[in-house]
């Protein structure tokens, strides 16, 4: 049996490293080839950026297929019709690939990404023709949220700002909750859970769980953003949705109430 076990780990490394192997090559393709292919075919900029979400919404549905055949990761999806009228998208954040997961269930997703990723040649085309984000400047970041939701886009972003810490409770910040109550959008939640832990902010790609690892996305109803903006001023709106969402994760991963920063 632990013959077995070792086995199995070993594949389950090699698979691991030939994903995102694959990921890495992907992702110089689509910088090298079809982001440039997309700007010769459309001047129209809005357009572009709809083929190009589109087609990393295939890519990364098609990289989460491959995870999966390869036994690296299993997957259970619910409340997936939640998302057909979604604007913006608030997750937890406990795994490196939950923004792939997220994107794959989404062909018109945008997200708000830290800016170093326009200078990783992996990321740095995919990012500019998807017209994604930056989180360098809070008010242009609303603004930006706002156009993007004129275009029928939804916006994903992660309140934490960086990845959750295993067993303990989400901590949230208050720029998630400034976007959805300045820009007017309703909050679909959604929870993710990792078991066993993997690619955590602590853990390098090379080490693989000795199991399996399984991924459970709980898309929740949608949180009407009104109540925060009607007879209370915006920041004030914005302080009440961050304290409400952040006892929502916590309750909904189990933990106990905690204060909102």
């Amino acid at each position: 049996m632990r013959f077995l076990n070792k086995i199995n780990h070993a594949w389950r490394w090699f698979g691991t490293a030939f994903s995102f192997f694959i990921f890495g090559i992907g992702g110089v393709f689509l910088l090298v080839i079809v982001m440039p292919l997309l700007r010769l075919l459309s001047a129209d900029n809005e357009r572009r950026e709809r083929r190009a979400q589109k087609i990393i919404h295939v890519t990364f549905r098609l990289f989460i297929g491959l995870m999966k055949r390869l036994g690296v990761l299993s997957y259970h999806m619910t409340g997936l019709e939640n998302l057909d009228e979604a604007k913006l998208v608030l997750a937890n954040h406990p795994s490196l690939i939950d923004v792939v997961f997220l994107i794959s269930m989404m062909p018109n997703a945008n997200c708000i990404v830290k800016g170093r990723l326009t200078r990783n040649p992996f990321t740095r085309g995919a990012v500019k023709a998807a017209g994604y984000i930056m989180n360098d400047d809070s008010a242009d970041v609303i603004a930006a949220a706002e156009r993007a939701f004129a275009k029928g886009q939804t916006l994903i972003i992660f309140p934490e700002g960086t990845r959750t810490q295993p067993s303990q409770p989400v901590l949230l910040k208050r720029g998630a909750a400034h976007v959805a109550v300045r820009a007017g959008a309703d909050v679909t939640p959604v929870l993710i859970e990792c078991n066993p832990t993997t690619l955590t902010k602590s853990d390098a790609w090379y080490q693989v769980p000795e199991r399996r690892v399984h991924f459970n996305i709980d898309v929740k109803r949608p949180i009407a953003v009104e109540r925060y903006q009607v007879d209370v001023t915006p920041s004030r709106g914005v302080r009440m949705l961050t304290r409400d969402l952040t006892r929502f994760f916590n309750k909904e991963s189990g933990f106990n109430e905690q204060p909102a920063r």
